[in-house]
């Protein structure tokens, strides 16, 4: 009888061994895919953070100029924005989980690059190849998502996660990029991102499957060389207007070059049988009205931790992790505000959700617009930050879901790219104006008061640049997201 009973007693258990043997080896747990893509989301994000943290400190640290700072920032977001359609097609076609790895893998190394660069070119070049990185494991975060969560309420709480934890990104980056710069030197705020992009590296390569819905086209390097190289020049150009001013040829030349090569990228998209982005794809009102808002937002709300890094450092004379902890209640607003849009986006739309988080933004601009050189916490940096991520964080959520909403299988990878291209190559060209208005206000000048009235310039033309993206919205997004055909 007891072999019977232990016969009895095993046989759930070689029942259940048997099951997991016949069961398909598919898709992964949805909360575990969710995990890792938003901590793929969550590195590209941090890098943007930590180093706006640091950049007093690597000015000093490899005697980088009011330029050189700038560019630091936007080698980083012009080979992330140029590259991020590339990215998103090479995963359609190649396939996603591969195009996650060989991303973060390109950004890994090029963290460890940069924070050991010895000269200012070295961390620039480190940087544009982190962009690259950044280009192609960005796109693949949200296209794994959007493909394993099925549309409705559950993609867009997981889109909101997504957001969230991206968001989040810039939470611990200011904190934790203050505590490294502090402690140990600004080479720190790059090197992090080497140990855990190496963890997220090998549970991605265990846990995530492989997808793809391309149909074996080429991908369009043409184009993606064009759009890089036109965006790069026209910064440049935005840029050297403040030496020489715009009718300069030092100004000229880069600008109608730049523009020259975006003129080239659209003929080639026009002519190329496997473009890279599709123009009639941008005839798709929810596609063109989405990524047209999510540039004009991207173009003022990415250069808010810019300004408010150097303002509290260089102003109110904060030290790195003063300024981290200063910016954290802010970070934490834009969480807030990406959890709270799935919550609202269907009882009163998408469309309203982000023109009401655009219009929290643009309070919170307007009030930073009147910085002072001697402003308390409280009133110069504490509730307008809180306003304006917010009100980022509300805006966000439904502009992806309005864009990516429907999305054909064989699309999926290029408008999950689009979206944050839009949004990365507003704040690229948007930190390049704004860089340049700020620069010019303050003369030259070092001083606390000049350094601030060229700030508060930034803040104020953000504040128009964001009633316009309001404008916009009621007048040209569909209501709620709508299918793609």
């Amino acid at each position: 009888m007891t072999p019977m009973l232990e016969s009895a007693d095993a046989a759930p258990a070689r029942i259940s061994r048997l099951s997991a043997r016949l069961r398909p080896r598919g898709a992964p747990p949805m909360w575990l895919v969710v995990a890792l893509t938003c901590a793929g989301q969550f590195l590209v994000v941090l890098d943007v953070s930590v180093v706006n943290v640091a950049l007093p400190s690597m000015r000093t640290g490899l005697g980088l100029g009011e330029q050189g700072l700038q560019w630091v920032v936007n080698a980083y977001a012009i080979a992330f924005a140029g590259f991020m359609l590339l990215g998103g097609r090479a995963g359609d076609l190649y396939g996603r989980k591969r195009m996650f790895l060989v991303g973060l893998g390109l950004f890994t190394l090029a963290s460890a690059a940069g924070g050991l660069a010895q000269d200012d070119w070295q961390l620039l070049v480190a940087r544009a190849v982190q962009g690259l990185g950044a280009a192609v494991l960005a796109p693949s975060t949200l296209t794994i998502l959007t493909a394993s969560v099925p549309e409705g309420a559950a993609r867009a709480r997981a889109i909101g996660t997504w957001t969230a934890v991206g968001a989040g990104g810039g939470a611990a980056g200011g904190l934790v990029g203050g505590l490294l710069v502090e402690t140990l030197s600004w080479r720190w705020v790059l090197l992090i991102n080497v140990p855990v992009g190496a963890v997220v590296l090998c549970a991605a390569a265990c846990f995530l499957t492989e997808g793809r819905a391309g149909d074996g086209r080429r991908l369009d390097l043409p184009g993606a060389l064009l759009v890089t190289a036109g965006l790069g020049t026209l910064a440049y150009g935005i840029s050297q207007t403040e030496a020489a001013g715009w009718m300069a040829p030092a100004t000229l030349l880069p600008l109608l070059a730049g523009l020259v090569l975006l003129g080239a990228f659209l003929a080639v998209e026009a002519r190329t049988a496997s473009p890279l982005m599709p123009l009639g794809l941008l005839r798709v009102r929810s596609v063109s009205s989405a990524n047209v808002s999510m540039f004009l937002c991207g173009s003022a709300m990415f250069c808010m931790w810019f300004f408010m890094t150097l303002y509290v450092q260089n102003v109110l004379g904060y030290t790195p992790l003063e300024a981290g902890l200063a910016l954290v209640p802010s970070s934490l607003a834009v969480i807030l505000g990406s959890k709270l849009a799935p919550r609202l986006m269907r009882p009163v739309g998408s469309r309203n959700v982000a023109a009401l988080g655009t219009l929290v933004a643009v309070a919170g601009f307007a009030w930073q617009s009147t910085m002072t050189a001697d402003g308390s916490y409280t009133t110069a940096i504490l509730f307008p930050g809180i306003l304006m991520m917010l009100g980022a964080g509300l805006a966000a959520t439904p502009l992806a879901s309005l864009a990516t909403s429907g999305t054909a299988p064989e699309e999926a990878g290029l408008v999950s790219g689009l979206v944050n291209t839009s949004r990365t190559m507003g704040g690229s060209l948007g930190l390049a104006v704004l860089s340049t208005l700020a620069a010019s206000e303050s003369a030259g000048s070092s001083s606390p008061q000049a350094l601030t009235e060229g700030y508060a310039l930034a803040f104020r033309v953000g504040t128009v640049v964001l009633v316009a993206g309001v404008v916009l919205m009621w007048v040209w997004l569909p209501r709620r997201a709508v299918p793609l055909p």
